[in-house]
């Protein structure tokens, strides 16, 4: 099978951030290729790759990029499938600048972006694009939004059965 998704990011640098994607597209059996391609040093071989994204049958791109990041945002131009961007944060400006970089997308334009180094959330986002048209998937997304539920609740009973501050206490150790 080839992959649905494509993972790019600007830089090595920014792997242990996109690497949460990875995970995420494993963990519900998504198969995904991710690499390495810089819209400003290496743009023949970014247009050239990003151009051939639907002829591949790619359904999702998430593409992460720091500091001016236009890696998102020019991939969204090169190509009609959903782009999702990964801001990552930076040492000058604290990720701010890659944010506001990814989602002030000129109008026709789009990319779908989620929070500071949220590489997790937009496997999520992927995923559900993709489940659109594919109930087996969905039911694997409702299943995990259910556990998320279920840890959360857990967390809720053993606060309310042994107080704040023993529970605080057990955190801290």
């Amino acid at each position: 099978m080839s992959a649905e998704v494509v993972i790019l990011m600007g830089s090595d640098s920014d792997l242990p951030v996109m690497s949460e994607s990875a995970k995420i597209l494993e963990k519900f059996g998504i198969e995904y290729e991710i690499s390495i391609i810089s819209a400003h040093r290496t743009p023949d071989r970014f247009v050239s790759f990003v151009s051939a994204l639907e002829e591949r049958e790619v359904k999702v791109l998430i593409a992460g990029a720091g500091g001016a990041a236009h890696l998102p945002g020019m991939a969204a131009a090169l190509t009609a499938i959903p782009v999702v961007g990964v801001p990552i944060k930076t040492a000058a400006l604290g990720g701010v600048d890659s944010l506001y970089s990814i989602v002030q997308m000129p109008s026709g334009i789009p990319v779908a972006t989620v929070a500071i180094n949220g590489a997790a959330n937009a496997a999520i986002l992927a995923a559900k694009m993709i489940a659109l048209g594919d109930p087996d998937l969905k039911a694997k997304l409702k299943e995990y939004s259910k556990e998320l539920g279920d840890k959360v609740n857990a967390k809720a009973a053993r606060l309310e059965s042994i107080g704040w501050e023993a529970y605080l206490g057990e955190r801290s150790v």
